[in-house]
């Protein structure tokens, strides 16, 4: 089917970038948000595209993630919010697991100007950016480094498995209308759930652009944890499973 040229263009950034929004289609073709909205519906509703909150995301399948440069792009504005969020969660002299993932690349960033944390990582980003200040301890895992800077494998399971941690603050890729969260790498999953088995309080932060993505390897199930960050709401039936499990939602 061929699509009116503006349609064509909105879906090659969609496909270049991952994710594009609403505000910067506007600006980008000189016409509303109102305009950009139809268009990205009747993207969507041809299945080039899916509508998400504030833009619309154009992923790979359910069997490989969006580039880490994309990803990291992607909701800057809304992450940068959800980790401000999560960061103020977190008290001075905490004990912290911090996994893989760009937005928990940016709650390390909001991390910042808390004292005396101690924190416990298969992130490299995370532990660069939190090793610069001289009051916090940062461990990191062992085990086969990815190009992304996650650190995956049964090495990285194994050393987590040594701590009992005040808290852990968790990324996800993909969440599902059931409830389950969902992650590309077996090995990275592995690594997260450990996180999260040996935390007393499971933190979740995760755009709602991850809500209904689709990917390929289960971690369990989204009453794993104790709140949920995110800057949009989830559908009815991912509340209603909040609610029945008394998982906090953190709207940001």
């Amino acid at each position: 089917m061929t699509l009116p040229p503006r349609q064509q263009d909105i879906l090659n950034l969609a496909r270049e970038r991952g994710y594009v929004s609403i505000e910067e289609l506007a600006q980008a073709f000189t016409v509303t948000p109102q305009t950009i909205r139809r268009d990205i519906n009747q993207l969507a509703e041809q299945g080039l595209l899916r509508r998400t909150h504030g833009g619309a995301a154009c992923e790979s399948s359910s069997t490989q993630n969006t580039a880490y440069t994309m990803r990291a792009g992607q909701m800057r504005e809304e992450k940068l919010r959800i980790a401000e969020a999560v960061a103020a969660q977190i008290p001075d002299h905490a004990s912290l697991f911090i996994n893989i993932g760009t937005t928990t690349e940016a709650i390390a960033r909001a991390l910042q100007n808390h004292k005396g944390l101690k924190i416990i990582t298969n992130n490299l980003h995370v532990a660069a950016q939190l090793s610069t200040k001289a009051d916090f301890e940062v461990l990191v895992a062992g085990g086969t480094v990815r190009a992304d800077g996650g650190i995956v494998g049964q090495a990285a399971v194994d050393f987590i498995e040594q701590f009992k941690v005040d808290f852990a603050l968790v990324g996800i890729s993909g969440i599902d209308e059931d409830g389950s969260l969902l992650d590309f790498d077996y090995q990275e999953v592995r690594v997260s759930q450990a996180i999260i088995n040996n935390a007393r309080r499971v933190l979740l932060a995760a755009d709602s652009n991850k809500f209904g993505r689709n990917a390929v390897v289960r971690l369990g199930s989204i009453n794993l944890v104790d709140q949920v960050f995110t800057d949009a709401a989830p559908s009815p039936a991912i509340c209603r499973l909040l609610r029945d499990a008394k998982i906090q939602l953190n709207l940001v």
